[in-house]
């Protein structure tokens, strides 16, 4: 009502004026002009506005979630979609749809996808323009998209990437009366220097722009308690305006049959020879190199002489350094070499990103006789199964602000899959060294460590078998669970 009042009596006044205006035009004044037009405009504005902000009945049930990012590649955002869809909310899915998102989003109705592009800033001049273009650009396209859609209740975004997004939706909440919630799964100014070096003006400009329009958000989520502590300590954040909410897996994330595990490996082999087994002379059975398949009876079992499943995801960044899992197994290497009874090894490393090519030389130059590489990309509902077929996994995120955690290990101790994660600050809070999987500080101590891990492959009775029953022991809460918790409350609130 108050919006309606305040319209009116806008519209009221601005009537008055133009008459005024039109009396001085009628006796020839030469300023009149100007203010018919500055009129016009505070009239069409204040339209504009008020239809911005016109609610209605659904408005308190819808949310945009906002990544400027691709959608496919952001599971704990397409997570929290679904859980806004679980409560009945309608979710408008902001983000580059470069890769499929999950089956279970793509069937929700009351998610709705709205792609957006990468944009490209100016292709000549110097990289400063070409920069400053592509955010202005950038923000152009979200003002454009965000202003179109129905009124919203909130928007809740991802940081990083948050330049120009933080920005651009402040603006519009502030427009539409729409209330920001920021999930901080990181800095993106620690993501930037680690190309730049912190003294870069582009780095210190990003660093600027986080802390200045951070705090304007409704609230702040988390993923560690390190960071939401770093946040109200050195971002002037109340503790009431941010929370810390843990990644957890999804429920697609869990130990999955030794049929459903075979399919996926038939399905590799057509694609990559690693997971071929040599043909066999008996065409009642069905193989790769991990598993067997009697066609008489379709049981499946796994092969004793398999190598061992290592598996590693990764969006190929700066924050990632593959070259040490590479040094680890060509050590790993030299130890069968010498003698030590320890299994073959195939490496499955997943993902798509800008250093992908860059490391597949480098693959390409290792000449491994026990050791196969292979880097393929997968659907988003077969690497929940990859993940549950593997032996270990390796993790090789070093946070850049050393206060964020990797999604990737929370999906593999979904599936029960102990890991080894190299070390950073708050990492803690996730591996427990020793008890569900093992931290190591370089490639040296990761190369002991699978030497360590695999000497008893494939018996269940070792280290790798107490840390994967530890696993299956300590399943915490789930995401539905975390999530009802922490962040439902923040939605419904008046």
């Amino acid at each position: 009502m108050a919006t309606h009042g305040a319209g009116a009596a806008c519209l009221t006044l601005s009537a008055l004026v133009v008459a005024f205006c039109w009396f001085f035009y009628l006796t020839g004044s030469n300023v009149i002009w100007t203010l018919v037009c500055l009129n016009i405009f505070i009239v069409l504005l204040s339209l504009w506005l008020r239809r911005l902000r016109q609610r209605d009945c659904g408005t308190e049930r819808r949310v945009c979630v906002l990544v400027l990012g691709d959608v496919g590649r952001s599971p704990r955002m397409q997570y929290h979609c679904l859980s806004l869809s679980k409560h009945g909310y309608y979710v408008s899915f902001v983000g580059f749809l470069d890769t499929k998102p999950h089956q279970d989003l793509l069937r929700q109705e009351k998610i709705r996808i709205a792609p957006i592009t990468e944009v490209k800033g100016a292709q000549v001049g110097p990289k400063i323009l070409t920069y400053v273009t592509k955010v202005i650009f950038q923000s152009l396209q979200l003002l454009y998209v965000l202003l179109r859609m129905e009124l919203q209740s909130h928007i809740l975004m991802q940081n990083p990437p948050g330049l120009p997004s933080i920005a651009v939706a402040w603006l519009v909440c502030i427009l539409r009366g729409s209330r920001l919630i920021i999930d901080w799964h990181n800095y993106g100014y620690t993501i930037m220097a680690l190309n730049h070096g912190q003294r870069h003006p582009v780095v210190q400009l990003a660093k600027w722009y986080e802390h200045f329009f951070g705090p304007m958000a409704t609230h702040n989520l988390c993923v560690t308690n390190a960071m939401k502590d770093d946040l109200q300590k050195n971002w002037v954040l109340k503790c009431c305006r941010a929370t810390t909410l843990y990644d957890r897996p999804a429920s697609i994330f869990r130990e999955t049959p030794l049929k459903l595990q075979h399919e996926l490996f038939m399905r590799l082999a057509n694609a990559y020879p690693q997971f071929q087994h040599s043909s066999s002379e008996n065409v009642r059975v069905e193989r790769t190199i991990f598993s067997v398949r009697d066609l008489d009876d379709n049981t499946v079992t796994l092969r004793a002489e398999r190598p061992a499943l290592l598996l590693s995801s990764t969006s190929w960044t700066e924050d990632e350094d593959f070259s040490i899992l590479l040094t680890a197994l060509e050590e790993y290497e030299g130890f069968i070499n010498g003698g030590a009874l320890l299994p073959s090894l195939v490496c499955v490393i997943t993902g798509k990103g800008p250093q992908k090519e860059h490391y597949r030389k480098l693959i390409d130059s290792l000449h491994l006789e026990h050791v196969k590489i292979c880097t393929p990309w997968l659907e988003a509902e077969d690497y929940p199964v990859l993940l549950a077929s593997a032996d270990l996994g390796v993790c090789l995120h070093k946070s850049s602000s050393g206060l964020d955690l990797p999604m990737k290990v929370v999906d593999m101790f979904g599936c029960c899959l102990p890991v080894c994660a190299i070390h950073f600050s708050c990492l803690h809070e996730l591996v427990k060294h020793e008890e569900n999987g093992l931290i190591f500080k370089d490639s040296h101590e990761l190369a002991e460590q699978f030497k360590s891990l695999l000497s008893d492959f494939p018996s269940s009775d070792g280290r790798l078998g107490l840390f994967r029953r530890n696993l299956r022991a300590s399943r915490g809460q789930s995401w539905d669970d975390n999530w009802n918790q922490n962040v439902l409350p923040l939605i419904t609130a008046p």
